[in-house]
């Protein structure tokens, strides 16, 4: 640590005070020097964008970040961050169609994050786990937020041998579509029927600038800010609506992941976070998800959005100290159901 210390909590989150400051010239220069990036060929020959950290002292075993929609592993500095300080290697990657990883050629809208088949989503994880984390320290630890939470639980279900603790943030066991999944089931279908199935829905606007933060998924203006500025440059990251298709298969992965014997076929302990004011993925299929997992726990968090990684530091620090005693104890699930 340097002399920016005092802008560190315990766990080395950011106090939000300095945040943009102590993020660009502490953070990202540290991650810098510590990533390795490569390019794997995903589900389809789709190029992923691939980042592995290791620190010295980093003992306590691996994490895999998978991110949300419309999101990118660079979002989660400060998480990744705190994890190499805390112990622990990473291994994250941008998804497909998102980032700086590979998206469809029929796709000339960056804003637009589109999927053929969310099936892609889960071959694309286990194509990273199989090529990057054998060398990486164990035991080997899962967390997935939102859209990177679904793909994490299928992934879970499919391959419960190969982690030995899961973390699931805000998981889009099934998304908040706005209106009855039938219904937007109907207008997706009807986009395909007339090859719109790329295309963003009539009624969302591409990307446009800087966010409005009172509309966005965090609680913290600063790490808001930060993040909001950094997707303003940077155009491989403007992703912001889904397209027809997206919205279809995002409609039939609640079905998939809440199929007869699926959840109770994971085999790690999953500790499930669900977002005090949350609408972007709805809460009882998260509970009805996580009450069947052999060794599950749901814990609310109080005061949070979708995004709890982007809350204020009052319910960010308890929130994130829980789960890093959770994977450094291996799993064990903590008594508490909620926060703070």
């Amino acid at each position: 640590m340097s002399s920016l210390d005092v802008s560190f909590n315990p766990d080395y989150l950011v106090v939000s005070g300095r945040y943009s400051k102590v993020m660009e010239e502490e953070v990202l220069p540290y991650l810098h020097a510590k990533q390795s990036v490569s390019q794997l060929e995903g589900a389809g020959q789709m190029p992923l964008y691939c980042v592995s950290y290791t620190a010295d002292g980093c003992t306590k075993g691996t994490v895999v970040l998978v991110h949300g929609f419309t999101e990118n592993a660079y979002k989660y500095a400060e998480l990744i961050y705190s994890l190499l300080h805390s112990g622990f290697a990473v291994l994250t990657y941008d998804q497909r169609g998102h980032g700086r990883s590979g998206r469809s050629e029929r796709i000339s809208d960056p804003s637009v994050t589109h999927a053929d088949r969310f099936e892609d989503y889960v071959l694309d994880l286990k194509i990273l786990t199989d090529a990057l984390l054998s060398d990486m320290p164990k035991p080997w630890h899962l967390f997935g937020h939102s859209m990177g939470g679904a793909v994490s639980a299928l992934f879970l279900e499919r391959y419960p041998e190969v982690f030995s603790a899961a973390v699931l943030t805000s998981p889009m066991i099934a998304p908040n579509t706005g209106v009855p999944a039938a219904a937007a089931g109907l207008i997706s279908g009807i986009a395909l029927a007339f090859r719109q199935n790329t295309k963003k829905p009539f009624f969302m606007q591409s990307y446009r600038g800087p966010e409005d933060f009172s509309t966005s998924c965090a609680t913290d203006p600063s790490r808001f800010a930060w993040y909001d500025a950094v997707k303003y440059a940077h155009k491989e990251f403007h992703n912001s609506v889904p397209s027809y298709g997206w919205i279809r298969e995002s409609i039939k992965v609640t079905d998939r992941i809440l199929a007869p014997g699926a959840p109770e076929s994971i085999s790690c302990p999953v500790l499930l976070f669900s977002a005090d004011e949350d609408h972007s993925v709805l809460p009882e299929p998260q509970k009805a998800f996580i009450a069947r997992v052999p060794r599950g726990k749901r814990v609310f968090v109080k005061g949070s959005r979708h995004e709890i990684f982007r809350s204020a530091d009052e319910v960010m620090f308890p929130w994130w100290h829980m789960i890093l005693s959770f994977f450094e104890k291996s799993g064990v699930l903590p008594d508490v159901e909620a926060l703070p």
